[in-house]
């Protein structure tokens, strides 16, 4: 692997060129089209994993999906570092590249289970095993996507000479564009694959399918930067600028606050004192450095709420109805509105949004923008907290801890007069009342003709009364909407035999003479169900099934098994109506966040690229983000403390908190003065040369010889030298 990386060599060799363009560059462009199709795609469907598959409530699904999310933006900092100071970028990412692969077949095969005759719900035997496999693999993942996320994009940069500006340029919008596509991608495949049915004893869900792909992308994608490894200009390590920093501001603290800091004057700046070992120049391009980190202060809390489009809003997309006619959406889908939007949305506010502000005589600064996309994305999740206020409206009304609610269901061939709690209901045939009673009692009185049958019920439960004539029979109803946009199905036989029901390949089982079945989670779209007697006669039912339902369909003892008019016969009681917000209703808070991300996050980038000094612009990009891994942690902080009852409240929640820290960024701004980095360093370079006997007496060690291995690659601004920022924050 590359001796002029370890040996200390700093010449370039010339690499073997295309058109004018390193031939070696393809290689890194398809394997961060892979890398980033393998992470975003695993990141599309993670939190319904955790949701349907490991069965954890939504408030810990949340939660695990945002810690991990935190540390893939902490784990650049021990990127950068080894990358810089110990192995070089090359072998950084290999090596961390294979971790990153192994986490993801790990995670892969955490999915996998077959659910035996005895264990039908869907719920795998060892539930600990898949839950401590799945956190292994994903603790893999952060340190394998984070510690490679310094070093990609500046590896790329290295491959050309200091000629080759135009080309360099051209390669980080390629770079660029093919992060985006893997995204793009990955969140419309993923989900379709996550959709598909598998397993063995009964269907489920395809999660191992849906993360076996990004593993074998990721697999594909360290088999194709390795095989370019002789093509390769591999750049010694030559130290890296942040421990240098954190020395020199060490040093300034430490100086400050010893007993000989009362000997010397006071002085303008708290680093000035760290004049006794450093050159000026360097201090004067940390304070340059902590004046910007200063003004992220505010920034986590638009990555906040940024990074719920994969938790809470893909959560609230199970709740709605995706059928846009021509294809069906599903809820982990939804998320590929963002880059869609993105590339479409980048070119139009670069070459018509902007130029018609500046022709409009407003002076849109850097920090300007940055405002206006914090309140774009306070908007979005005010949007999405009024589209959940909309959802819960059409939701049903479950019983409270202190309340049950019952239903009738006549499984007689006449009508019959019975009553709850002396509430009379008329039954006509096979069929249910319209809608549940909900009592506090702990039990009811139910009447069918001359007889009273006294019935006990649970609290916080739903139940189905199912009238025989000369008795009841109570069954549990589901409390709570069926997962993942299914619909809940099941069947009451009312027919004077037992009879087998299937659906797509999938057995229902055995139902017994005047017996109901459990329920079974039926996806969406046309579905045909095939009733067979023990004789082997079938009658086939087809129904066309929405989203979020639950219905009981009931087998009249008139029914005729083979007849072709068979499933007229058989009627129908809603427990649970379909989801009837249109999943279209979630395009306008997508098209908000969007927009501000645009605003936000690509300007507050050149910000940072604009305002740090020449050889420190890596330390104001691992600063940035940084904010991306503490908006993480501000996610799991408020949800916790905050513990809303309501869904839309936690929206409103923290759109208010986002618009309160934008007030606050704007004032920060409205104070902010504008520097030339390059003037400020030219400066002090014409002043250096007077001092350095001076400093070598001190010790004095020179900024320029850590200079780190972003250098001023115009492109690679938003990776270069990963989260190392956090060493710095005072």
């Amino acid at each position: 692997m590359a001796d002029n990386e370890m040996g200390g060599q700093n010449k370039k060799k010339k690499s073997v060129e295309c058109c004018g363009y390193p031939l070696s560059i393809f290689f890194i462009v398809v394997n961060e089209f892979c890398e980033r199709f393998s992470y975003y795609g695993m990141r599309a469907v993670l939190v319904l994993y955790f949701t349907y598959f490991l069965r954890w409530d939504e408030n810990t699904a949340i939660s695990i999906y945002h810690t991990f999310v935190a540390l893939c933006y902490l784990t650049p900092i021990m990127g950068a570092i080894v990358a810089d100071s110990w192995l070089g970028k090359f072998k950084t990412i290999v090596y961390l590249s294979i971790v990153y692969t192994i986490g993801q077949i790990v995670l892969a095969v955490s999915a996998i289970h077959d659910i035996t005759d005895n264990d039908r719900d869907g719920v795998p035997d060892n539930l600990t095993l898949h839950v401590a496999l799945s956190m292994v693999g994903l603790g893999l993942i952060a340190v394998g996507t984070g510690g490679i996320k310094p070093c990609v994009a500046a590896f790329g940069g290295d491959q050309f000479d200091d000629s080759q500006d135009k080309q360099r340029s051209t390669f980080f919008s390629i770079f660029y564009l093919s992060i985006n596509a893997g995204s793009l991608l990955s969140t419309v495949i993923t989900p379709i694959l996550r959709a598909q049915d598998c397993g063995i004893y009964t269907q489920q869900k395809c999660y191992p399918l849906a993360f076996g792909v990004p593993a074998a992308l990721m697999v594909v994608a360290l088999i194709v930067f390795i095989v370019g490894s002789k093509m390769y200009i591999k750049v010694a390590p030559k130290g890296n600028i942040m421990l240098e920093v954190c020395k020199c501001i060490g040093f300034a603290v430490k100086n400050r606050f010893s007993h000989r800091s009362k000997q010397y004057p006071k002085r303008d700046h708290w680093m000035d004192w760290a004049e006794e070992k450093y050159e000026k120049l360097l201090i004067a391009q940390i304070k340059m450095v902590v004046k910007v980190l200063f003004l992220y202060i505010p920034l986590p809390m638009f990555w906040a709420l940024f990074d719920q489009q994969g938790s809470r809003w893909t959560l609230q997309a199970t709740t709605m109805d995706g059928d846009f006619g021509i294809l069906v959406i599903q809820p982990d889908q939804m998320q590929m509105m963002n880059p869609i939007l993105i590339l479409i949305m980048v070119p139009i506010v670069d070459s018509v949004v902007y130029p018609l502000i500046k022709k409009c005589g407003l002076n849109f600064t850097s920090l300007k923008r940055m405002t206006v996309g914090m309140l774009m994305a306070g908007l979005a999740f005010a949007a999405a907290g009024v589209v959940q206020l909309q959802i819960d409206n059409t939701l049903p009304i479950f019983p409270t801890a202190t309340q049950s609610q019952v239903k009738l269901l006549n499984m007689q061939n006449i009508a019959v007069q019975a009553s709850i709690d002396q509430t009379p209901y008329s039954l006509p045939a096979f069929s249910a009342t319209d809608e549940y009673l909900t009592t506090e009692q702990i039990s009811v009185v139910v009447t069918q003709g001359l007889n009273n049958q006294n019935v006990g019920l649970f609290k916080t439960m739903r139940q189905t009364v199912l009238l025989f004539g000369d008795r009841v029979q109570t069954v549990n109803d589901s409390i709570s909407k069926p997962n993942e946009g299914k619909n809940a199905i099941r069947f009451a036989n009312g027919f004077n035999q037992g009879l087998n029901v299937s659906w797509s390949g999938q057995d229902l089982g055995q139902i017994p003479a005047n017996g109901i079945s459990q329920y079974t989670l039926v996806p969406q779209g046309k579905v045909v169900f095939s009733i067979k007697n023990a004789a082997g006669f079938e009658c086939q039912m087809e129904k066309q099934l929405s989203f979020g339902s639950g219905y009981t369909y009931i087998i009249p003892s008139t029914f005729i098994i083979g007849d072709a008019e068979c499933a007229t016969s058989i009627t129908m009681s809603t427990e649970i109506l379909p989801n009837v917000i249109h999943m279209a209703w979630q395009l306008p808070q997508y098209f908000l966040m969007t927009a501000g991300e645009v605003v936000f996050s690509v300007t507050g980038l050149e910000f940072s690229y604009s305002q740090a000094p020449s050889n420190m612009k890596s330390v104001l990009q691992a600063g940035w983000l940084l904010t991306v891994a503490v908006g993480n942690i501000i996610v799991l902080i408020i949800a916790e403390a905050a513990q809303l009852p309501e869904k839309w409240a936690e929206y409103i929640l923290f759109a208010s908190l986002l618009v309160a820290v934008c007030i606050v960024f704007a004032i920060m701004a409205y104070y902010y003065k504008y520097e030339d980095p390059a003037e400020i360093e030219a400066q002090f370079a014409e002043k250096e040369p007077e001092d350095k006997d001076e400093k070598k007496k001190r010790g004095s060690r020179s900024s320029s010889s850590s200079s780190s291995s972003s250098s001023s690659h115009g492109g690679r601004v938003e990776v270069e030298d990963g989260e190392e920022v956090k060493q710095t924050k005072i």
